[in-house]
């Protein structure tokens, strides 16, 4: 049986879940998100808190685990919001927010333009990137493709990492030693 699937999710009061057809929508000042739920898994909603429990117990246990932790990112990001910040390596590398676009300007022959998804904005201080929203997978994704555009190379490590991220380097090319054997006859 799954431990973090008991644990109950504690609601705040600004916080609405409207539950019917298999779907919960959840209500926050920061937007509004709706998942669809399993029909073996019930869910028991009071005023401050949210239970998920199995119909059947055997088959579907790692669905009660799932679902618990859907719905707390879900309850988590109406309230306060999900983050994600990119840093841009790399000179000439430059990032510009116009509208509801984020320009990117990475070294190719034209600069890359991202729209921003409904839910979603972003940010833009010197060299960093903050996305920003309310659906936790959305933001992820979202910074993935930034990220893929131009990820860090291995040997110095130019081009767009999440911040924190650690990039394991390679050793450069060794020079050749003077009069060693294998040169020119």
């Amino acid at each position: 049986m799954s431990r973090i699937g008991r644990q109950l999710i504690n609601i705040e009061n600004d916080i609405k879940l409207v539950y019917q057809n298999n779907q919960l929508e959840v209500n926050g000042p920061k937007g509004r998100l709706t998942l669809s739920i399993h029909p073996q898994v019930i869910l028991t909603i009071t005023t401050s808190e949210v239970k998920v429990s199995l119909v059947k117990k055997a088959e579907t246990t790692a669905l009660q685990g799932l679902y618990r932790t859907l719905i707390q990112n879900a309850v988590k990001g109406v309230k306060d919001g999900w983050t994600k910040t990119l840093e841009l390596v790399g000179v000439g590398y430059r990032a510009q927010t116009t509208g509801r676009e984020l320009t990117l300007s990475l070294g190719f022959s034209h600069p890359v333009i991202i729209k921003e998804a409904e839910g979603i904005s972003f940010t833009v201080a010197e060299n960093k990137i903050t996305v920003i929203g309310c659906d936790k997978y959305m933001v992820g994704e979202i910074a993935a493709k930034i990220r893929k555009l131009k990820p860090p190379e291995p040997y110095k490590g130019k081009g767009i990492r999440y911040q924190g991220e650690h990039i394991r380097k390679k050793i450069g090319k060794a020079a050749k030693a003077v009069g060693g054997s294998g040169g020119a006859k």
